[in-house]
This record gives C-alpha cells, structure tokens and sequence, in this order.
C-alpha cells in the first residue's frame, strides 16, 4: 500500500531528490545525512550525487546488495507487485529513473509510484 513519504526539509516534492528519501526512510537517517554523504561520494568519485553509479557505491559501502528483477516481463512488475511479494523487509526499488523505499509490503514516496516498473532493488541482509 501506498504511503506518504517526503523528509526533504522544505517539503519539496519536485527536487530530483528520490534517492535521497529512499536511503533515508530505509536507513533510518535524516534527509541531510543522506544528502551529504551522496554529495561527499560524488565529490569523491567526481560525479552528481544522485547519479545512479554514486548512490549505487554508497550502498554497497553501507552493506547493501543489489538484485536485478527477472526480466520475463519488464513492463509489468510494478512497485505495488514488488511492494506485495516482499512484505516484510526493507528495500529500495528502483525503476533507472525513479527510487522508492520498500519496507514492511508498503512503498513510501512523496507520490504514488505504485505503477512504475522495477528494474532493480537494494536490501541489507541481516547480520
């Protein structure tokens, strides 16, 4: 189910700023935390920090691992389907353009991105 999700700290919901609320809800850190620490991985690597590569790097530091979804269908596994099939758990589903969390069945985003195809997801195994 759809959720109303948006830490950006001046409530907009136009900023190209997906990935960084997607990190955030999933990682429990602020909005800022996770703005910086992209900046400071794109600073380091020299490109934008929500550049699929850099926030990509950034996860894999944190001890996320990426899964790519079956490609029997591309169009049709949508949020909402991943949302679903994964009801527990947290995650980031990403679509190339778009990044939305996961967590617990539902997906949280400042919109609902529920019929956007998911290419690929990052989780966090449990230790």
């Amino acid at each position: 189910m759809y959720k109303y999700y948006n830490e950006n700290p001046r409530g907009n919901h136009r900023a190209g700023d997906c990935v960084i609320r997607a990190i955030s809800k999933v990682t429990d850190k602020s909005w800022e935390e996770i703005y910086a620490a992209l900046c400071a991985e794109g600073f380091y690597i020299g490109d934008w920090g929500n550049n699929n590569g850099v926030w990509d790097m950034y996860l894999r530091q944190q001890g996320f691992k990426r899964y790519i979804c079956p490609n029997d269908c591309p169009y049709c596994y949508t949020i909402a389907d991943f949302a679903t099939d994964h009801p527990t758990g947290s995650y980031i589903a990403a679509t190339g353009t778009h990044a939305v969390a996961v967590v617990s069945g539902d997906w949280w985003d400042s919109f609902d991105s529920g019929t956007a195809s998911v290419i690929y997801y990052y989780t966090k195994e449990e230790e």
